[in-house]
């Protein structure tokens, strides 16, 4: 479901079964990073990185281990951009050459509710209104998850640029009818010699799952 979000040339990998050979294609390296995890955690780490390697040959990428940054972010071979998410039911990677792309971010979450304190903590009063509308207008989607889903996909793509964290209530989120975009109320970074202010992503829902994805391309050769 995710390449269906995202433009060409991504590589992307995704899958809703979690498969225990996961285990034993991590790299060494990879599998130290969760060896004292439980086995929960674990096999998620295995198989959204099984997703990454999909993701790796798509590109024509060779495979290489995928480790973690300070802040848990994936830290991809030279000359690759990426993103990885899993939810209960689903993994997924993509990923796409840094010479197209500024960055990649996506994610996914259960299309179930979130808890009342949560959206408090997560949304600005005017993105709660606006979660408040579509909910009684097309009750079939969790619009408090799917802001969410979205904010996260945001910090994504942010935190590799700007290197610093981003707060739920720095970047406004506006969706609409399979698209969002996200005003940032802070100073963003630059790309290609240009300040970023915002991000336009894609989401859909499918199977119980809400996904959506950020990809920012370049807009001069690199």
């Amino acid at each position: 479901m995710i390449d269906e979000l995202l433009p060409s040339p991504v590589g992307t990998g995704s899958t809703f079964v979690d498969y225990d050979a996961a285990l034993t294609a991590l790299y060494p390296q990879e599998a130290a990073a969760v060896a004292s995890a439980r086995s929960k955690r674990r096999q998620e780490y295995a198989n959204v990185h099984m997703c990454a390697r999909r993701a790796m040959r798509e590109l024509g990428v060779p495979p290489a281990p995928v480790l973690s940054g300070v802040r848990g972010e994936p830290l991809w071979p030279d000359g690759i951009v990426g993103s990885l998410t899993h939810c209960p039911g689903f993994r997924a990677a993509a990923m796409g050459r840094s010479s197209t792309f500024v960055g990649l971010g996506i994610d996914a979450e259960p299309n179930l509710p979130l808890a009342e304190d949560l959206l408090e903590f997560i949304s600005l009063p005017q993105e709660r209104a606006r979660v408040h509308a579509l909910t009684q207008s097309s009750p079939g989607v969790c619009w408090d998850r799917l802001l969410f889903s979205a904010k996260e996909a945001v910090f994504k793509i942010w935190f590799p640029l700007a290197e610093r964290e981003l707060d739920f209530a720095e970047a406004d989120i506006r969706i609409d009818s399979g698209t969002f975009s996200a005003r940032l109320l802070v100073l963003g970074p630059t790309a290609d010699g240009e300040r970023i202010e915002g991000f336009n992503g894609r989401w859909l829902s499918r199977q119980g799952i809400l996904l959506t994805a950020i990809a920012l391309r370049r807009t001069t050769g690199r």
